[in-house]
């Protein structure tokens, strides 16, 4: 009784800060409230949705957030698990490695979007300037209004942003794996790539399976970096979930929409999660 008593100040919280809005989102999601026109508002159970659904922007914005998400996170969890392999290691200054490598995870996403928006800059940026010295090519690359380049600039930045973040969750299941078991490979002259495969990957696999849950959610949920370095352009080829219920709930003010694609998204992700866990306890069982 004293353990729920602790707990209910949190709970409390929690109810407050999310599971209210929540509630409130998918109320709105029933009616036709929209600040662009006069009330009534009244109840049309899953219209909202089956509009959604069938609106070609909106299924274009699952696409690019699909697709960003997928290879992001993949590219994301291969350069962590390296970084991780390279920071476990008896190195010098090691330390100091890890923190600058941790640094582009530290600052916000926004001031990471602004930065990279200037270096694609297809007139001033830096990418451009030491293409075009190098002669590597011969004009300026619109590296943000292309819409073959556009999603892939940003997955790069989402990358070069997030691995860290992956490196430090990957390392800390590399870090509980004994010596012992490394020593006593060595012994019966196992190779690197089989001490590898037999030992480190069996070990860390958890936590790349943690990293992944974790980063999947984060960028299925992605605002700042579209809405800060393409605005969703160009022809929203980079425009996600996030940026397309928010334009229909802040700039068109259709809260019965966007509340909609609030809920459709909070579900996607719901499943999503599912599907991690359960792929985690498989593993956990395994091992």
């Amino acid at each position: 009784m004293e353990a729920i008593l602790l707990v209910m100040p949190a709970l409390a919280a929690v109810m407050l800060v999310l599971l209210l809005p929540t509630l409130n989102s998918l109320r709105m999601s029933l009616t036709n409230f929209s600040l662009s026109r006069p009330g009534p508002f009244d109840f049309v159970g899953l219209q909202n949705y089956r509009a959604a659904l069938r609106i070609g922007e909106f299924q274009r914005s699952i696409r690019n957030t699909f697709v960003f998400t997928a290879v992001g996170v993949m590219f994301q969890v291969s350069l962590g698990l390296v970084l991780a392999l390279l920071l476990n290691r008896a190195l010098k200054l090691r330390g100091l490695l890890r923190a600058t490598i941790l640094f582009p995870w530290a600052l916000p996403t926004a001031l990471n979007a602004i930065v990279w928006r200037w270096m694609y800059n297809a007139d001033l940026g830096v990418f451009n300037f030491l293409l075009l010295q190098s002669g590597l090519v011969q004009q300026r690359i619109n590296w943000l209004g292309a819409s073959n380049l556009a999603m892939g600039s940003m997955i790069f930045v989402a990358v070069w942003k997030t691995s860290s973040f992956m490196a430090l969750i990957i390392l800390t299941g590399l870090q509980t794996i004994p010596d012992d078991l490394y020593e006593a490979a060595i012994i019966d002259g196992a190779s690197p790539w089989q001490r590898f495969r037999r030992i480190t990957f069996p070990f860390v696999a958890p936590a790349i399976v943690l990293s992944m849950l974790l980063r999947s959610m984060d960028a299925f949920r992605a605002f700042e970096l579209p809405f800060t370095l393409t605005e969703g352009g160009p022809a929203g080829t980079t425009q996600t979930i996030s940026l397309y219920g928010y334009r229909q709930l802040f700039q068109f003010l259709n809260f019965d929409r966007g509340s909609a694609v609030a809920v459709l998204q909070f579900l996607m992700l719901l499943v999503l999660g599912i599907v991690y866990i359960v792929i985690l306890r498989k593993r956990e069982k395994a091992l």
